[in-house]
């Protein structure tokens, strides 16, 4: 079956100003890069504005209130240091949630194997009452919420290989023993959390890597640990939260993956969920922040969804 892209025009409209690092360009990255002709076969798709209904799965109605009121008739506005937003951000933010429900209404249906979700700004730092970390709305999240409420699934699992932990993703998962939240992150690094020991009701797996962890390291914590524990959870559905800001080259950390790398584990996650849940799997951009480290990284991640 095929592979869905999903992304939306409006998301390069989210402004955040000069010399930001979370800026359109990224997404444009993203975006030349799946134009290769190895990409034909994608099947494209345009991002859907998420519903009140599936935000208020993830959060509460004060944060959506309090996100919207945030965003300015014009010119920027800081929610906090990191997290600016311009007069266009809201429909970028709900087109990134909007995109991971429908890929997750696409793949649970059968119309497709999988589904990559090229959209920003990203999700997986906002917490259930809180914008930050560039991130508004949880949109791993939400799809999660989503495929529950809507295609009755029980056990959603999130998998992240952000370099920066999802704070945002386990914060909403903590007390919820039918979601799962894995991740390899570096620490120490922002936001501070991911520590091993903070395992919500046994649903969370935090594997933090020291700076200068490169690929041996990281693929060991995912095949010694994640892998292990999702394996355990058995998963109606896996979600990527995937960031690609691990990369070697990237200025905002300082692990040392390539693409090949970000390649792998996606082949290690695609083999579990055809193990598991007969393949459902979803994916959604996260970080990443040199413009060409991250194209050539989605682009391997994308390839290797596409069975490449």
């Amino acid at each position: 079956m095929a592979t869905l892209l999903y992304t939306h025009e409006a998301c390069l409209a989210h402004d955040t100003g000069p010399y930001h690092p979370e800026r359109p360009d990224r997404l444009r990255a993203v975006l030349e890069a799946l134009d290769e002709p190895r990409f034909a076969g994608l099947v494209r798709r345009e991002a859907p504005v998420a519903t009140e209904e599936q935000l208020l799965r993830a959060h509460p109605q004060a944060h959506v209130d309090a996100v919207k009121a945030a965003i300015p008739a014009e010119g920027l506005s800081g929610i906090d240091a990191d997290t600016i937003v311009s007069p266009q951000s809201l429909e970028a933010a709900l087109r990134c949630a909007g995109a991971v429900c429908a890929a997750v209404d696409a793949v649970v249906g059968g119309e497709a194997e999988n589904a990559f979700c090229a959209v920003r700004p990203p999700g997986h730092h906002a917490e259930a009452a809180r914008a930050m970390g560039f991130c508004l709305f949880n949109s791993a999240a939400v799809g999660a919420y989503h495929a529950r409420a809507v295609h009755g699934l029980k056990r959603v699992a999130v998998v992240d290989f952000d370099v920066h932990h999802g704070n945002g993703t386990q914060d909403i998962f903590w007390n919820d023993h039918e979601m799962f939240y894995g991740s390899t992150h570096q620490a120490p690094l922002y936001p501070g959390t991911g520590a091993a020991n903070e395992r919500g009701l046994d649903n969370i797996l935090n594997v933090p890597l020291p700076p200068l962890a490169d690929g041996a390291a990281f693929r060991h914590a995912f095949a010694e640990h994640l892998l292990p524990a999702l394996t355990e959870f058995r998963p109606d559905l896996v979600i990527i939260s995937a960031g690609f800001d691990a990369h070697k080259d990237d200025p905002l950390a300082a692990l040392c993956l390539e693409e090949e790398d970000f390649a792998w584990a996606t082949r290690e996650l695609m083999r579990l969920a055809a193990y598991q849940c007969g393949g459902r799997l979803v994916s959604t951009l996260e970080g990443g922040y040199d413009l060409d480290a991250l194209g050539r990284s989605a682009a391997a991640h994308v390839a290797a969804l596409m069975g490449q």
